[in-house]
């Protein structure tokens, strides 16, 4: 079967998946206050709709899934599904994001499936500060499901969306957590997909200010070597244990090796975060569609791929100003 390549010549071979839209977090950076409007269930891509397009894909090259919602684990049988995804030949790698709330008792049966590696959303070490930028007091059961993915060895790295006025306390405290372990705290400029729009006139906490506080605080941090691909450049502290990342995710700083694509949580392909979705899979799908003709749909999408992030955003319609919440095109 023919490999996923887009017309720069970058072949794609990882799928960022949403489960679904629902989340019971309502995060600034994510959804008002009020939270959205939710899909109806029967609009979202079922369990064996997503099998079935991820056998296509992986004989397409795909090799690495991550799997994302909204919050993924609380979706109805998500753990089953997750079995025969570790199960699928040529599939070998599958990560999951997760905010944490309900994670900790799933752990070691993800432990047991091999899952890759998980990425939990965690944006203050301060319980204060945390129910302030969730509007949930979880604090503690997100802290225990970071404790146990540390206890049974699974590869944990922390996403921690920087914004001003909100969480600026925690960056040194989140960078400290790599002195004594083996984790990876990832820190991401703001974007907005929150369900409103930008919150402020320009982005603040760019990457290149994330990296000066860091170098305030750790002046001897060393750059390290990036893997193909990595969304984030990539630092570490001498003498710690663990990493820091800081993914430039508004200035779109990676966009020229990207190998990845999104499915939202209906089935729409998206070739790129800032894209307003190419075609649905699961219309598609629905209407009967063969293997060979889903094949066929997926090169063609790509064949027609922005080169960036940029470039994905100038070729929205006017009446689709980037204002989604990230819950509905996977965090």
């Amino acid at each position: 079967m023919a490999k996923l390549f887009d017309n720069h010549g970058r072949q794609i071979n990882y799928v960022r998946l949403a489960v679904t839209d629902r989340c019971n977090l309502r995060c600034f950076y994510c959804m008002p206050e009020e939270g959205i409007k939710y899909v109806a269930r029967q609009e979202l891509l079922t369990y064996e709709e997503m099998e079935k397009m991820m056998n296509v894909l992986v004989r397409m090259g795909v090799s690495k899934l991550r799997i994302t919602g909204g919050e993924p684990f609380i979706r109805r049988d998500m753990m089953p599904f997750l079995w025969k995804l570790s199960k699928m030949d040529g599939l070998q790698k599958i990560n999951i994001t997760t905010n944490g709330t309900v994670t900790a008792p799933l752990v070691p049966d993800l432990k047991k499936m091999g899952i890759h590696s998980i990425n939990l959303s965690l944006d203050a070490l301060d319980a204060d500060r945390f129910f302030e930028i969730t509007r949930r007091n979880v604090y503690k059961k997100v802290m225990e499901t970071f404790d146990a993915l540390l206890s049974h060895g699974i590869s944990t790295k922390i996403n921690a969306v920087v914004m001003e006025g909100k969480n600026i306390e925690d960056i040194i405290p989140m960078a400290e957590l790599t002195k004594d372990q083996p984790v990876s705290v990832r820190f991401i400029e703001e974007m907005p997909f929150n369900g409103e729009g930008n919150h402020y006139e320009k982005l603040v906490w760019n990457h290149r200010k994330i990296l000066a506080h860091l170098k305030e605080r750790f002046p001897d941090i060393d750059k390290m070597p990036d893997p193909p691909h990595s969304t984030s450049a990539n630092y570490q502290v001498p003498g710690h244990k663990g990493s820091i990342g800081i993914i430039a995710a508004y200035s779109r700083t990676f966009c020229g090796s990207c190998n990845r694509i999104r499915i939202t949580p209906q089935g729409m392909l998206k070739t790129c975060l800032y894209d307003g979705g190419v075609f649905n899979i699961r219309d598609i799908m629905r209407a009967g569609a063969t293997e060979e003709q889903l094949k066929t749909t997926f090169l063609d999408a790509l064949g027609n791929r922005a080169k960036d992030g940029f470039e994905a955003e100038k070729r929205r319609s006017l009446d689709l100003p980037i204002s989604e919440s990230m819950a509905t095109i996977g965090g």
